[in-house]
């Protein structure tokens, strides 16, 4: 009995304060009383979040593992993982004296292995050996992120970026421009401009530095994805769904924008 009760005490650096709670439970409206409070649910997948364990080794100190991933699951079908995302970044920009919209955005894509087990869409980045999936982003000028698609590595970043792109649409009204890499370079410069009214602006490394340069406005983007890091499950891609991963990776950015309010 004592260790049982031991256990449903436990705390980890993971959870979300009562501050946190409260605004998620605002957002939610869902006030139903539970056997288990969708607090203890929040709790458990930002563990495995930041623990990068599987679903099966949640700690007891937790609700059942089957039940956290019906509500993940739920939640990522319903839109409602995404709603929470997109309201969490509105509070964040108004709080920093930004309008909702940005004006500015900035894409990239990073290559990850995926588990021997492997799931859908997997293919071979050549270019950076790796054998798994590419996360393509877009973010503001905060680093917050705007759009997600994970799809297959072997997929190039000139084609793998239009369905990302595709994503902002009737979203941003502000937006002007998208600063990205030398890999968008070619037709997409023209498509972007074409299909969505926004300049796609190539930034270039410079040819004449040896050393590692920081490259104006796109080191947000690359910032965003160091902050991927803090989150083991996000160190490579374990999830067998592309929806998953991406579920994973606005749940991590929902975690991260909780830490700022």
């Amino acid at each position: 009995m004592v260790s049982k009760l031991l256990r449903t005490m436990k705390h980890y650096p993971s959870d979300i304060t009562d501050s946190q709670w409260m605004l998620l439970q605002g957002i939610l409206r869902d006030y139903r009383k539970r056997k288990h409070s969708l607090r203890d649910i929040f709790n458990a997948i930002f563990y495995l979040l930041k623990t990068g364990c599987q679903w099966r080794m949640l700690p007891g100190c937790f609700p059942k593992w089957e039940l956290v991933y019906y509500y993940f699951t739920k939640w990522k079908n319903t839109g409602v993982i995404e709603q929470i995302h997109e309201l969490l970044r509105d509070r964040i920009r108004k709080k920093a004296g930004r309008e909702i919209s940005p004006s500015l955005a900035l894409i990239d894509s990073q290559s990850v292995k995926t588990t021997r087990l492997g799931g859908e869409s997997r293919g071979v980045d050549g270019g950076k050996k790796i054998n798994g999936r590419k996360r393509h982003i877009v973010t503001d000028t905060m680093g917050l992120l705007l759009a997600v698609v994970v799809h297959a590595a072997n997929v190039h970043d000139s084609k793998g970026a239009t369905d990302v792109i595709a994503l902002l649409k009737g979203r941003f009204e502000r937006l002007v421009k998208i600063v990205a890499d030398g890999g968008y370079r070619g037709e997409l410069i023209e498509k972007t401009k074409t299909a969505f009214g926004w300049i796609l602006e190539i930034v270039l490394r410079s040819d004449h530095s040896s050393k590692f340069v920081v490259i104006p406005k796109r080191w947000v983007v690359e910032r965003t994805f160091a902050w991927f890091e803090s989150y083991r499950r996000l160190s490579k891609d374990f999830e067998y769904r592309t929806d998953t991963s991406e579920a994973m990776i606005q749940f991590a950015m929902i975690k991260l924008m909780l830490n700022r309010i």
